[in-house]
């Protein structure tokens, strides 16, 4: 007993362990991950066991054909061009004609040249520089009442939705398609616009604002051939 005194409890418990391992006399037992209760009515310990306030998620919504989704479009685009054209093109040319033939009645003969070799002299500088910046950025905020146009045989959903709004003589109209997965839409029936897959948002304005912006017929066409 004196000896076994001594030992630390690191030691003991190698003792201890060697002992079972040798005379194998103690059934090996798992311990409960629950202090609740008997042992021999013991159960895991959860959240839905345990917990007062604990609450089940909601089941997830089966969707059906024309059910509403709301859209929260929140689209931002940002586009930067810069280009510069510097080109330069310098031709001369110098030719001399040092033979000819002449027409003597009906015959050919060389022609003596007795005013000089005729020559040819050309000379192109051709020089074109042109410089170019572009700078977009566009923020489009809105949402739109959209509903499921049809249900595909993975589960996705297709939705599609159109908006017109008229204040003041200022037509505006907002159409969207898309698909989007069933955990992708929140509890309240709303789903943010980047979760669209195939998205396809079409934004028109019509009315005195748009006009004061757009140009003209002839400024399009002039535009588009670039004379200068």
């Amino acid at each position: 007993m004196t000896r076994l005194g001594n030992l630390t409890s690191l030691g003991r418990l190698a003792l201890a362990t060697a002992i079972v391992a040798v005379t194998g006399a103690l059934p090996a037992l798992a311990q409960s991950s629950s202090l609740l209760g008997n042992s021999g009515s013991r159960r895991p310990l959860t959240l839905a066991t345990a917990s007062w306030t604990y609450q089940a998620p909601p089941e997830q919504k089966q969707w059906k054909l024309n059910d509403f989704v709301t859209v929260m479009v929140e689209e931002k685009m940002k586009m930067i061009r810069e280009g510069i054209i510097d080109q330069y093109k310098k031709v001369e040319e110098a030719t001399a004609l040092t033979d000819w033939v002449m027409m003597d009645g009906f015959s050919i003969e060389p022609d003596p040249q007795s005013k000089g070799d005729p020559t040819i002299g050309a000379a192109v500088d051709n020089k074109y520089r042109a410089q170019a910046n572009l700078h977009n950025s566009d923020n489009f905020e809105t949402s739109i009442q959209c509903t499921v146009a049809d249900i595909r045989p993975n589960g996705t959903l297709v939705i599609e939705g159109h908006a017109k709004v008229t204040v003041d003589e200022e037509d505006w109209e907002l159409s969207l398609s898309g698909v989007v997965r069933p955990e992708d839409i929140m509890p309240n029936n709303t789903v943010k616009s980047e979760k669209i897959a195939e998205k396809q948002i079409l934004r028109r304005s019509a009315g005195h604002g748009r006009d004061g912006m757009r140009r003209g017929w002839l400024q399009r066409v002039l535009d588009k051939i670039q004379l200068f």
